[in-house]
């Protein structure tokens, strides 16, 4: 499957086999979450790799969906704020350099075969709690990670023309 194939027929699954995810599958996850590229290269973040069964609990406090806990792992990304490249206005990159990585890892996940569904509708002080995260640390998203049980659906998306601006076309 190449690169345009991969994007469109990756989809948010909902419903997981409790099937193990091998560790040569995983390994390849962690690389490409590690190969993301970076604001300045800081790397400003931190995946937590946790094993369903042993948390259910306090994984369900976090997000309380059934499904959620079916995958036998949830990773979650964390921004280090204080590692971050900080743009000359102040704005702290830590956040969009942790998505991206994760992204990078959701897609690895696609094309080897895997599930996952961005979750960032998390409660952040459970989350917090799980982790036992320091103050400067901020939980961004989560996903499980396994073998999808469900069906891909049609996606619906905007129209290119309502999410691409020329510059040369603003007023």
């Amino acid at each position: 499957m190449n690169f345009n194939e991969l994007v469109h027929h990756r989809y948010s699954v909902r419903a997981y086999k409790p099937d193990a995810v091998e560790q040569e599958k995983l390994d390849l996850l962690l690389r490409a979450f590690q190969a993301a590229p970076t604001a300045a290269n800081r790397q400003p973040f931190r995946l937590y790799v946790i094993e369903t069964e042993k948390y259910k609990a306090e994984l369900q406090q976090l997000y309380n969906r059934d499904w959620f806990v079916q995958a036998p792992l949830v990773f979650g990304v964390v921004a280090v704020n204080d590692e971050a490249w900080i743009r000359r206005d102040g704005v702290n990159y830590a956040m969009v350099d942790a998505t991206i990585a994760f992204d990078h890892l959701i897609l690895q996940a696609a094309e080897l075969g895997l599930g996952t569904c961005w979750i960032a509708a998390f409660d952040p002080t459970a989350a917090r709690q799980l982790l036992h995260l320091p103050a400067n640390w901020t939980p961004v998203a989560f996903t499980p990670v396994g073998y999808p049980a469900d069906e891909i659906k049609p996606k619906k998306r905007r129209q290119l023309v309502e999410l691409i601006i020329y510059h040369s076309e603003q007023p």
